[in-house]
């Protein structure tokens, strides 16, 4: 896990993303003794909370019915489609082994390339400054390339995948709850 630093909630309100300081997040959670200051940081507290509100958003929804969706969410569909697309163009290599695809390095090579473009074209244009440091979340969000792992730590990807979009609406403004609204 990573932590960045953020203004305070002393005052009981979010942050001003405006006050905000962006920075490429950096490994602080290397051992289980640190797990106690992020579960006591207003970062963990925001993330459980996103988390939570999602859950309740989608309670009661059917996936058959139609929503209106959020100009953000479509932006991050568009970006899903780019990375799907280079999946696509990127075809397996033969090889003897059953476990985790070489092939996965050049597509993997292409989104840290291009994550910084993708996030910006997904974040409003005063938050453009951010792309660096949201574009760490996307890009682990989707395994490891060294060891070839998308798999057997999904649990931690998607973990990240959360922060990522957590990231995106509480603390940029791409809100990504107007999905909830019902098309009429």
């Amino acid at each position: 896990s990573r932590t960045t630093e953020r203004s305070s909630h002393e005052d009981g309100k979010p942050p001003n993303p405006v006050d905000f300081n962006f920075m490429v997040p950096k490994k602080e959670i290397s051992m289980v003794p640190d797990m106690g200051k992020w579960k006591r940081s207003q970062a963990y507290a925001d993330y459980i909370g996103f988390i939570l509100t999602l859950n309740e958003g989608v309670k009661g929804k059917k996936l058959t019915c139609e929503y209106q969706v959020s100009e953000t969410v479509e932006k991050l569909l568009a970006m899903l489609g780019t990375l799907d697309r280079w999946i696509d163009e990127t075809p397996p290599v033969d090889q003897p082994s059953r476990f985790g695809n070489k092939a996965y390095r050049t597509w993997y090579a292409k989104l840290d390339q291009e994550a910084e473009a993708l996030v910006t074209a997904v974040l409003p244009s005063e938050r453009h400054d951010a792309a660096p440091e949201i574009a760490v979340y996307l890009k682990e969000s989707v395994g490891n390339s060294t060891r070839i792992d998308y798999g057997t730590g999904l649990f931690v990807f998607e973990e990240k995948l959360y922060i990522f979009s957590h990231l995106l609406h509480n603390k940029f403004n791409c809100h990504i709850r107007e999905n909830n609204k019902r098309k009429t």
